[in-house]
């Protein structure tokens, strides 16, 4: 069965492809798919709030089951900021490395044993006749002082689960602890009751 992301992220299609496969899921973005989307405006105040503006809008604009992803960065020392607004922290046109840098510099004052933080994934999945679900994961850990690993995308390199950032994990080794990995599978365990409706 295919199903469309809400993305053009592709490191986020691979992760959810990962662990979609083994139920016989095809997750698609909307070029593979031949389908174009609106870029719908994420006006929620939640995580959740923005995945299922994103998913309705994609699933409304193709006739697909969609999927889509909100997920960002919590940092405790600042007040969890980025939060829903991780991709627009420093500016939409910012590359990553220089957001790293940015929040690298934010958090210098900042002693070890505060850095805490946790990332989040909400994933909203909505299907053409209406039906809609709603699951969240999180992943705790750590903002480091300096970015580590040339894996994984956005802000993984300075994202520490004890001594390893997601960037220097391998993809399956981050599935398995990840804020995505664990609404993946949240995901996985609900969707089959909804895929026989």
């Amino acid at each position: 069965m295919d199903f469309l992301i809400a993305t053009h992220n592709m490191g986020k299609r691979d992760e959810l492809q990962r662990i979609l496969k083994p139920m016989g899921i095809r997750v698609l973005v909307a070029e593979e798919a031949g389908v174009t989307l609106r870029d719908a405006e994420e006006t929620g105040t939640t995580f959740e709030e923005n995945a299922m503006i994103k998913a309705v809008s994609a699933a409304e604009d193709s006739g697909m089951p969609c999927i889509a992803d909100d997920s960002g960065l919590v940092v405790d020392a600042l007040d969890g900021r980025p939060g829903i607004y991780t991709a627009r922290y420093g500016g939409e046109e910012m590359p990553y490395p220089e957001k790293i840098k940015k929040l690298v510099e934010e958090m210098q004052n900042v002693p070890d044993e505060k850095r805490t933080a946790r990332f989040v994934s909400c994933i909203a999945c909505v299907f053409p006749d209406g039906r809609k679900l709603t699951v969240r994961g999180e992943c705790e850990g750590k903002i480091g002082f300096e970015p580590y690993g040339k894996g994984g995308f956005g802000f993984d390199p300075i994202f520490y689960c004890g001594e390893e950032s997601f960037a220097s994990l391998s993809p399956e080794a981050k599935d398995a602890i990840s804020h995505r990995g664990n609404a993946l599978r949240r995901l996985a365990a609900v969707l089959p009751a909804y895929m026989k409706e």
